[in-house]
């Protein structure tokens, strides 16, 4: 029987479908994909997310240098110009980011059993200083190294703008000006999304990265919530619309209001590789402490996922990781690395002369005058900062065992 022409565009339509399905199904095993309260790797299985916050690196924070007053990036760059001067500051910045992190760090990360960093950063060195409308800077190159590192590694990166422009925060940690600018400025928002936009489309075909942090622990508690909270889910809405344009691959992670703590701001989920993220410190480790994400996980059959936690004893860390571990919720534990300290995986050893450095950071300086005062010996200054970027080093710094041991790795 010869069949007739509309047998025939029904048997065509049929097997485009079943094209194009296949095709959606051979991209999404390319990547990290959800299923209803999930994530799922390309293999098909279930991934539970073991990760370490590569904090401090594309985005100083000043408590890991043990300033008190000059706490925010900017603050702690600009104590080093008035110690170094500024060409000598450039110099100091270029040897942190390269020693900081390294591939040496990369690798241990996979051998004590982690299997994703998240990487913290400032959106400004993804621009050009002096003309923020210029995407160019030195951030794409150093996102690129940890990635390749990653991808070499068979780790997960989930990338996270810690500060945002305008600042999303409104405190230290998002190199703001004091306030959360970036939900009453149309231009700000455009360079976020700007910014998304273009590491999107970058990273569109890496199958190392896991998503998109769109904004770290948006609108603090300090500020009027009532006003500022309705404003964003719309704002992430516009974000994840842009980065669909050029990504379609990609899990896309937003995080509640107040520090990563109020999922009331969040509607039924508006895309299909969404994560929602949550932060938890210095809490009665409880089940009422996450109940009310679980919650939310069930109501709209979605992932979530805690992505910042610690900064506390190795008991409390090992108490909270078995809670999550016992719900089912992955963890990405704060941080990797910093200088003397116990509540990470990486120590650095103290600078013989760095109280030195501190003193001059945490000094009030309102005039010109009190800065020539309280300057300490140049030579003092320089022998600290560069036993600084040696000891920051992967081969010099101490690994806090009991610290992996809390979280269950190597």
């Amino acid at each position: 029987m010869i069949p007739n022409k509309k047998t025939v565009a029904s048997f065509i339509t049929a097997l485009l479908v079943t094209f194009s399905a296949s095709s959606v199904c051979q991209t999404q095993r390319r990547f990290v994909s959800t299923r209803g309260k999930a994530l799922i790797a390309p293999n098909g299985q279930p991934l539970f997310v073991k990760g370490t916050n590569l904090g401090n690196w594309l985005l100083p924070e000043g408590y890991m240098f043990k300033f008190k007053n000059a706490n925010s990036p900017r603050l702690i760059q600009g104590t080093i110009n008035e110690l170094l001067g500024e060409d000598e500051a450039k110099r100091f910045w270029k040897s942190y980011e390269d020693n900081y992190i390294t591939a040496e760090d990369i690798k241990f990360i996979r051998e004590a059993g982690f299997n994703t960093i998240r990487v913290p950063f400032n959106y400004r060195l993804f621009v050009t200083n002096n003309d923020a409308g210029r995407l160019e800077g030195i951030g794409y190159e150093l996102l690129d190294r940890v990635v390749n590192w990653a991808r070499t590694e068979k780790l997960y990166v989930i990338l996270d703008m810690h500060a945002a422009p305008g600042g999303q925060t409104g405190d230290n940690i998002d190199d703001s000006w004091g306030y959360p600018f970036l939900f009453e400025s149309a231009a700000s928002q455009d360079l976020t999304l700007k910014i998304w936009q273009k590491i999107a489309a970058r990273y569109a075909s890496e199958r190392a990265v896991l998503g998109y942090d769109l904004l770290n622990e948006p609108i603090a508690h300090f500020f009027d919530t009532a006003q500022l909270n309705p404003k964003l889910e719309p704002l992430y809405q516009k974000l994840v619309k842009a980065i669909r344009v050029v990504d379609k691959n990609h899990i896309i992670f937003l995080g509640g209001a107040q520090w990563d703590t109020n999922f009331k701001v969040f509607g039924p989920p508006f895309d299909q590789k969404l994560v929602y993220t949550f932060h938890k410190y210095w809490m009665d480790v409880k089940q009422e402490a996450i109940q009310e994400y679980l919650d939310f996980s069930k109501k709209y059959n979605v992932p979530i996922l805690m992505t910042e936690s610690g900064e506390n004893t190795d008991e409390w860390i090992s108490s909270f990781r078995t809670l999550l571990e016992r719900n089912g919720v992955g963890w990405c534990f704060w941080t990797f690395k910093r200088m003397d300290a116990t509540a990470c995986v990486a120590s650095i050893k103290k600078p013989a002369d760095w109280d030195v450095v501190a003193a001059f950071a945490d000094h009030p300086r309102t005039t010109f005058a009190d800065i020539r005062s309280s300057r300490p010996p140049t030579e003092k200054v320089r022998q600290a900062l560069s036993d600084y970027l040696e000891q920051m080093k992967f081969r010099n710094c101490n690994i806090n065992r009991d610290y992996l041991n809390a979280l269950g790795l190597r």
